[in-house]
């Protein structure tokens, strides 16, 4: 699953404690050194192409993975599509580059900066004088306040879902002019161009009523290239058509159509020309890629990669007729298979794969609620015994992205924040997880309660009713990425209370709340040169009669195979320092909801997006949990549970700093905090393949740059993209799992 551009920041809305002395901390670079930041590893790949070489018209269908339940970013059940829509359609004051950094938008805003900072910081904008609503009416000072009104959290009618920064406006009021605003803060607040990004009319803003329902299914009234003119639920899509008050470039393409395809189905949709972009997964990849290069042969079966994708492909598509003729052989029945395959690889051979890393990062997440992991020498003992490249190498490699470990929780390379804080807890070191688990009290050849443990994982049930236990280190089977905020649509009604907000979800862990204990673990660090027990490596280690075995919950769904991948390698890693690991695999939908968000897991692989604006979107995913009025802990969108005051502080501060460089480093500092105490340990940057049509032009693998709506279209006939412009997914993907 994945997301665009700025849109991260909507998605993001929705323990044992460490002592000051036991954090070790990195140094974080000064101002004149050079900038950790970097360069992103992948750029984006959208076969860019100038306006002239572009045909007006034509129709864009764009897979997405459903139609929204609303059209207001600001509610807690707003989706990916939902952003994608307002990012087409609503004024937007800055937007993200190729590096993830924010910038301003001259479509709207002709200058944005901080004019005042005593007594109060002031924000003074100045807005592009061609900018009106699709009624006419120019977008204004009354547009921003309604805004704000509504998301301060004031008010408790409006159904928000978040109200990070505009909780710190004091007041807005019209500037020199009409096109003059003037945003007074009652405190200092750095992310302030994270605010008005989308920007609703007044008329949404305005009312509660036309807040909480009004925006769910239409938007009358846009400012941007396209308009909405339908949102059809039967039907599974959304119809975005040009606006004709744009004052910008004018939009190429007639219309774009967002349609709801399952992702499992995309490759279908695509061969049946349902559907002309989509994001896929690597073994939708390496089927288009096998046809592209296939083109003009006798046939694409050749080889060990066609044979592994026609396996899969028949396994999703084989036919219930044919299985239940008792006429037809098996080899008619691999000849029906095989002509079907071929045909719909014919189609394929009309789209190109264009691929980058996605603004999102795959992580694995440590409960640190109860159990082993509470202990924070077992999870540091979990991260040291992990080789992150080795794994980053298994997912990206196959697809010929870079293999590069992601070395931060709060920014990913070329993001300003970004700098690589993994040293604050240390590289892959098995004779130091040994140590770290022996100074915990685990050790081999303990004594083992076998009849009671026999008897508690008989009467245990995976949470939620549909879990289903592996054998011990033996993860196989599928496998999906999840990003938290983008869970199947049967999870909406759970996850509009709390996931996008992140204030209730710890009431669905509440008893693992009270099992929390305050205060940090003694001897966080083996004493330095401990030796690792001898043998370590040959049998789980045991402590108080009970075995060190993690119960590692995975999705089980289709298209889920690298994730498996991951968990598969990283249950070997863990065996060779001697901890165990129990694979229960659970129903997609409820894998988020059920197990991650209530606590029900050891170990489990989730993404998070990345934000340009980690001090306000990052500070609810490491805050430290507090117990809420009911006696349940609130964890906010903390779901490991591990969390300090340190960086909490260290967030607020950064939130609260108005000099960029000064913030950047709290930020940093933050980040080396949230490494050592080894709640989540980030393991690489998602991948993010989108299959083309070849003629279509600035459209694809966006990478951290938000899509220019405007842009996108069909090249003229005759007319080229710019050369290697796009690039294609190594065919290797289909059977490597990556």
């Amino acid at each position: 699953m994945s997301h665009d551009g700025v849109t991260l920041r909507a998605i993001m809305r929705s323990v044992a404690f460490l002592t000051a002395g036991a954090l070790a901390v990195p140094a974080v670079t000064g101002c004149g050194s050079e900038d950790p930041a970097g360069k992103p590893l992948a750029g984006q790949d959208i076969a860019p192409a100038a306006r002239a070489l572009v045909a007006d018209g034509g129709t864009l269908r764009w897979a997405v993975d459903a139609v929204p339940e609303t059209l207001n970013t600001f509610q807690a059940d707003a989706d990916a599509a939902t952003n994608r829509i307002a990012q087409a359609v609503l004024p937007s004051m800055y937007r993200l580059d190729g590096n993830g950094r924010p910038q301003r938008n001259p479509d709207y805003l002709e200058s944005a900066k901080v004019v005042e900072t005593e007594p109060k910081q002031v924000v003074l904008y100045k807005l592009n004088q061609q900018a009106v609503w699709s009624d006419g009416r120019e977008i204004g000072a009354a547009d921003f306040a309604a805004q704000w009104r509504a998301l301060s959290g004031k008010d408790t009618a409006y159904w928000t879902a978040r109200n990070a920064g505009y909780d710190r406006i004091e007041r807005i009021e019209r500037g020199a002019n009409d096109l003059e605003v003037r945003v007074t803060f009652q405190r200092p607040y750095a992310d302030w161009r994270s605010l008005f990004s989308p920007l609703y009319p007044k008329d949404v803003m305005g009312t509660p009523d036309s807040f909480n329902d009004s925006a769910r299914k239409k938007l009358k009234v846009t400012a941007g290239p396209f308009a909405v003119t339908k949102v059809d639920h039967k039907g599974d899509e959304v119809v975005l058509t040009r606006n004709p008050r744009w004052w910008g470039h004018p939009a190429k393409l007639s219309e774009i159509v967002l349609r709801a395809v399952p992702r499992e189905k995309r490759a279908d949709a695509l061969a049946a020309g349902r559907i002309d972009l989509a994001e896929i997964d690597p073994e939708a990849a390496g089927r288009v890629t096998l046809a592209d290069r296939a083109k003009g042969t006798a046939t694409p079966l050749q080889g060990p990669n066609a044979a592994a994708a026609l396996r899969s492909w028949a396994v999703a598509n084989g036919s219930d007729e044919d299985a239940a003729d008792e006429e037809i052989t098996a080899r008619e029945r691999r000849h029906r298979a095989v002509v079907r395959y071929e045909r719909q690889q014919r189609a394929l051979g009309g789209f190109e794969v264009r691929k980058s890393l996605e603004p999102a990062y795959t992580q694995l997440a440590l409960n640190g609620a109860d159990g082993p992991l509470a202990d924070e020498r077992v999870r540091r003992a979990v991260a040291r015994a992990l080789d992150r490249k080795e794994l980053a190498k298994a997912v990206l490699k196959p697809l010929g992205l870079p293999a590069v470990p992601v070395g931060s929780h709060l920014a990913l390379s070329g993001q300003a924040a970004y700098a690589d804080n993994s040293g604050a807890l240390g590289g892959q070191d098995t004779a130091e997880a040994r140590a770290l688990l022996a100074d915990a009290g685990w050790v081999l050849g303990g004594p083992i309660e076998e009849k009671k443990e026999k008897e508690k994982r008989k009467g245990e049930k995976a949470a939620g009713g549909e879990g289903k236990k592996a054998e011990k280190d033996s993860p196989d089977g599928d496998e999906g990425t999840y990003i938290v905020g983008e869970d199947d649509k049967a999870g909406d009604e759970d996850k509009g209370k709390g996931e996008s907000g992140g204030t209730h979800l710890a009431q669905d862990g509440k008893q693992y709340a009270n099992k929390l204990k305050q205060g940090g673990a003694p001897g966080a660090y083996a004493p330095k040169g401990t030796a690792a027990p001898a043998g370590a490596a040959a049998g789980p280690l045991a402590k108080d009669g009970k075995p060190l075995t993690l119960r590692f919950v995975l999705p089980s769904g289709p298209g889920s195979r690298t994730l498996n991948t991951v968990a598969d390698r990283i249950t070997r890693m863990l065996r060779k320092v001697g901890i165990r690991t129990e694979i229960s695999k659970v129903k997609d939908e409820s894998y988020f909801k059920d197990h991650i968000a209530s606590g029900q897991y050891d170990l489990a692989l989730y993404s998070w997006p990345a934000s340009a604006f980690p001090a306000t979107d990052a500070r609810p995913i490491f805050a430290k949990p507090v117990p809420a009025a009911d006696g349940s802990l609130n964890v906010e969108q903390n779901y490991t549970r591990v969390g300090t005051d340190q960086v909490d502080q260290l967030f607020d501060q950064a939130v609260a700093t108005l000099d960029e460089g000064e913030s950047r480093g709290l930020i940093r500092k933050a980040d080396a905090r949230i490494w050592a105490a080894a709640g989540s340990i980030p393991l690489y940057q998602r991948p993010q393949l989108t299959a083309v049509r070849k003629d279509l032009v600035n459209a694809g693998a966006f990478g951290f740059r938000t899509p220019v709506y405007e842009d996108m279209g069909y090249l003229k006939k005759g007319a080229k993209p710019a050369p290697g412009a796009s690039a294609s997914v190594s065919a290797s993907a289909s059977a490597s799992g990556g």
